[in-house]
């Protein structure tokens, strides 16, 4: 097939190797070749590779102990600290299969995780104990690890989270499945390290997918493994000896794969964040000065609005990427500004990606810009742009949905084989193709534009109408901070078009500013398309990791 993108790629390399071995191989080499390189930073205590590797081994024992093999699951409800890291590539030593979870899960979501995942085994952290002993009044666990921040501080930080914190935690009671940590790396035994393949299950993670029902993608080693290199291999400068903030979760693809996994195979630091918020953000940022950033728009639109980084030197940054939810050409702006005048020479560069793929597969290129554009694909990654429900590539520069073929791609939806074969499909050229659901274009050059996903397409008066192109343009007014556009039931039209909006601090939410929207909006979008309603919230509902939640909004309106 045609590749026009490679043409653009600079110095990037067109063709990667890619290890045979598993997740925790990569990692491990990486500690054994750098013993003394910094691995981990957390909450002001620094983890070499070496003792990163004590770490791992120590909890692959336990686990054993515990009496797990290769092919068992085990699902960890936790949060970005040390364990987490520990517990991922111990289990990984031994073959086992994680499943990663949102620790704010509600309980019936914990309880369906666990069930689709077939999982037994969990580990979490002291705060959600009681949540999880509800969990199990549904779904019974053999194995109960109980950990908490603590167990990673030492010292005075130690002492500190317990008098202040921990202490507000509910009392853990004894009971036959349940060990604290400590108790648990006690009963670590000698173990024989699994000798897993590449194509081997490693990770589930959970998403919607194109249909939106929560399902489990099951992702291999060779996945991971290629898209940390994928990753190393597009970020322009290098990335080992660097230190990557990780705010993102491991339960998403985006902070397992990049800023964890991708930094652990580099010889990177992974800085970890438990919980995000912007003034603690920030003064991470300046604290620890990392060379790599990585959050979802929202992320940057909260960076963009506190006064937290207003000194703050940023000349420490190489690469700023964004992903998860559409980056608006006005966010990007701002965002390119903001590091300009903190001293940045890098600009924020957008990625794209789907679960099913761990995360990214595409990514703007350091030197050309193309306003609009997700940018080129990943090395071994090919893209293609196919006519909506078939596998019949359209030309370029006309809309079709998002296809994409390569080494990330995932194994498969856990118990859901009509679901995987829809997702997975066997196009012309003999091999599998993903089709993401997302609806897009790839100009002759390569570069490729992502228009919106299928699902939100609003059809008005036999019209398609994109949500996603309207926000762009309602986020783009000065007395906009955030939008979201859905299509509620209309007797005459099928669907008109409504726009939720959160107006910016100070200003008023009054009739005036609805027809001044409304006005801006005719200067910028068809007839058919602008919204037909505008209602002002003071903010607006969002997922567990921070897009705005418009299927909340959905079913607001339907409910009405």
């Amino acid at each position: 097939m045609e590749r026009p993108w490679l043409k653009h790629y600079g110095s990037v390399p067109h063709h990667l190797s890619y290890p045979a071995g598993s997740m925790s191989d990569a990692v491990l080499q990486t500690a054994r070749r750098i013993p003394d390189g910094e691995a981990l930073s957390f909450m002001g205590r620094s983890i070499s590779y070496a003792a990163l590797e004590q770490e791992i081994l120590s909890t692959a024992r336990a686990f054993w102990g515990l009496g797990i093999r290769k092919g068992d699951r085990v699902t960890l409800c936790m949060p970005n600290i040390p364990q987490t890291v520990y517990c991922l590539y111990a289990l990984n030593e031994l073959g086992a299969v994680v499943s990663l979870i949102h620790p704010l899960s509600a309980e019936k979501e914990i309880a369906f995780y666990l069930a689709e995942a077939k999982s037994q085994t969990l580990v979490t952290i002291h705060q959600f104990y009681d949540k999880i002993q509800r969990v199990q009044a549904e779904y019974p666990l053999k194995h109960l690890i109980i950990t908490d921040i603590d167990d990673a501080l030492r010292g005075i930080k130690k002492w500190g989270y317990r008098l202040t914190i921990k202490r507000k935690f509910p009392k853990i009671e004894k009971q036959e499945n349940l060990l604290l940590w400590r108790d648990f790396l006690a009963k670590g035994m000698p173990f024989e390290p699994a000798d897993s393949a590449a194509e081997e299950g490693a990770v589930i993670l959970f998403s919607g997918g194109t249909t939106g029902i929560n399902k489990g993608i099951l992702l291999t080693n060779l996945n991971f493994n290629a898209l940390a290199l994928q990753t190393a291999a597009m970020a322009a400068h290098p990335v080992a000896g660097k230190r990557i903030l990780a705010a993102m979760p491991m339960f998403h693809g985006f902070g397992l794969g990049v800023c964890v996994h991708t930094a652990l195979v580099c010889g990177a630091c992974s800085i970890l964040v438990p919980r995000f918020n912007v003034k603690d953000y920030a003064n991470l940022i300046k604290k620890e000065k990392p060379n790599y950033i990585a959050g979802v728009p929202t992320l940057y639109e909260a960076l963009t609005r506190t006064d937290y980084l207003d000194k703050a030197d940023l000349s420490c940054l190489l690469g700023v990427f964004s992903g998860g939810d559409s980056l608006s050409i006005e966010l990007k702006r701002k965002m390119d500004r903001f590091l300009a005048e903190r001293g940045a020479t890098v600009r924020i560069r957008e990625g794209y990606g789907t679960t099913e793929c761990v995360t990214a597969s595409c990514l703007t290129p350091d030197q050309e810009e193309r306003e609009g554009s997700i940018g080129l694909p990943y090395p071994d990654m090919d893209y293609c742009i196919c006519k909506v429900g078939t596998t019949e590539e359209v030309p370029y520069g006309e809309e079709g949905e998002i296809c994409l073929c390569g080494p990330s791609v995932m194994k498969e939806y856990l118990g859901h084989p009509e679901e995987t074969a829809e997702a997975l499909r066997t196009h012309a050229d003999g091999r599998i193709w993903l089709h993401t659901g997302d609806l897009g274009l790839m100009d002759a050059d390569g570069f490729i534009y992502f228009r919106q996903r299928l699902k939100r397409i609003i059809v008005t008066s036999g019209y398609n109408v994109y949500p996603s192109q309207i926000e762009n343009v309602l986020d783009g007014h000065q007395k906009v901070q955030m939008s979201c556009v859905i299509g509620v039931p209309d007797p005459y039209r099928m669907h008109r078009v409504k726009a939720f909006i959160v107006p910016k601090k100070g200003v008023e939410p009054t009739e005036e500013l609805k027809q001044e929207l409304l006005d801006y909006c005719k200067t910028y979008i068809a007839k058919y398309a602008c919204p037909r309603e505008i209602e002002f919230r003071a903010e607006l509902p969002k997922t567990l990791v921070g897009k705005v939640a418009y299927k909340v909004l959905e079913e607001q309106e339907r409910t009405r």
